[in-house]
């Protein structure tokens, strides 16, 4: 769909045990996952592409408590040390954390990457911890986060 020359995103809905989500992606890759009650409502194209068949398999593999063992294609921009920062998340196994200063050396740069993360869960910024075990910081709420962590196995 594109308006006076510009493309809109497309749009999809995901009933998740803690809350709709909602998920944006271009026709090949995803671009966005959030909880919808955290974000301003978008507007676009809602039609069935593939890439949310693939999503929503993702996610009903994960919120059954189990490892999906796989990434569907996700797409993102932002800085070179934002998507390096995203890289990393994608490395911390299910039911595993990671402080922000193991990811590098400046936490609170780390935490800023962490906080511009458009797709969550997938990318799994919940896995990031503070020191000690503290949860700190999460787009969708430290609750939530608390409940993913959770339902991977992580005592918290």
């Amino acid at each position: 769909l594109t308006v006076k020359g510009e493309k809109l995103m497309n749009i999809h809905k995901y009933a998740s045990p803690l809350g709709e989500l909602t998920l944006t992606a271009d026709d090949d890759a995803l671009t966005g996952l959030y909880f919808s009650d955290t974000i301003t409502p978008l507007h676009g194209d809602v039609k069935p592409l593939p890439i949310f068949d693939t999503a929503d398999r993702w996610l009903d593999v994960y919120f059954s408590g189990k490892a999906p063992g796989f990434i569907p294609p996700i797409k993102t921009t932002g800085t070179e040390f934002q998507q390096s920062v995203r890289d990393i998340l994608l490395t911390i196994p299910f039911g595993q954390v990671m402080t922000y200063s193991q990811i590098a050396t400046s936490a609170q740069a780390v935490g800023g990457a962490v906080g511009r993360n458009p797709i969550s869960i997938i990318i799994p910024c919940h896995r990031v911890i503070g020191v000690g075990g503290k949860l700190t910081g999460y787009g969708g709420g430290i609750e939530r986060k608390r409940k993913l962590l959770m339902l991977e196995g992580v005592n918290i």
